[in-house]
């Protein structure tokens, strides 16, 4: 009998770490431009059209981007700009993915794991939310100065990789206590009511009901939405300082009568979008000029 020559067995093939992937997205987005962002902003519903008005701008959709999850929510371009705001040079989120569409708590946070690999320092986070705080109106802008994540889901589950950050990274300035005094003070000078609240972050997509609204007020929630912790918990691990910033687009369920839209939300984000336009304007040279 001839013998039977057996093959080698072709080792396998670890998969790419997260840390890999997001440097993969980072150079892929670095070959786009001969900018270096410091600061990066992640807007909401109904507020991406500010990164229109970034000058020596590169505008890259996210399934272009290795690695990158792709926006289905309404009001989300899903865009990814990289340009100069007053000469300031900026990475934006034209729009961003949620727990809601499908994704994993670790795909929502992906992007911050790319800019923190870009080498910036500093995020400032937007979004829509429902206002719970009945000082609020609609319309409000509202710095955040903690958050309640209530979606069941971190994105720091799972083995931690160091070159990120701690296993157990400190959460006490979720929100960087220097850069809410920033927002605060930019938006008196503007004549701009701002306030400071506490968002509480829900899976969705479905709107809360009304006694899901009072238990929120109850333990101690101003706003409600359904995205930003997730971000914030990866930006923070890995040192990133975060300033949060909410639209109050419409009031919670139960607060006024009638049922709730989301073409409200794009509606209300629309008109206030001048004056939540000054306002980040006139805070990122004040971030940019702060020390990291």
């Amino acid at each position: 009998m001839s013998a039977v020559r057996l093959k080698a067995a072709t080792p396998a093939v670890p998969p790419a770490t997260e840390y890999a992937r997001a440097g993969r997205a980072a150079k892929f987005i670095l070959s786009k431009t001969k900018l270096r962002p410091k600061i990066a902003l992640v807007l909401g519903s109904g507020l991406g059209s500010f990164a229109d008005e970034f000058t020596d701008a590169v505008r890259i959709p996210y399934q272009k981007i290795p690695n990158f999850p792709r926006s289905t929510a309404v009001g989300h371009a899903g865009r990814l700009v990289i340009g100069k705001v007053d000469g300031i040079a900026v990475a934006a989120m034209q729009g961003r993915v949620h727990l809601y569409e499908g994704y994993s708590a670790r795909e929502v946070a992906f992007a911050l794991r790319v800019f923190g690999r870009l080498g910036i320092r500093s995020a400032i986070l937007t979004n829509a939310a429902g206002g719970i705080n009945l000082d609020f109106t609609q319309g409000a802008l509202v710095v955040i100065r903690d958050h309640i994540n209530l979606q069941g889901a971190n994105p720091l589950v799972g083995p931690n990789d160091e070159r990120f950050g701690p296993r157990f990274p400190d959460m006490t300035q979720a929100y960087w206590s220097s850069y809410r005094e920033i927002a605060l003070a930019e938006a008196r000078k503007l004549g701009i009511a701002a306030h400071q609240g506490v968002y509480a972050a829900l899976l969705g997509p479905s709107y809360e009901t009304p006694a899901e609204i009072r238990y929120l007020r109850t333990i101690g929630a101003d706003l409600v939405g359904m995205s930003t912790a997730p971000e914030v918990i990866a930006a923070r691990h890995m040192g990133i300082r975060v300033l949060g910033i909410s639209c109050v687009t419409n009031m919670a369920s139960g607060i006024l009568d009638g049922p709730l839209d989301h073409a409200e939300v794009l509606a209300t984000g629309e008109r206030v979008k001048g004056q939540f336009i000054a306002l980040l304007r006139a805070v990122l040279p004040r971030i940019a000029a702060e020390k990291n």
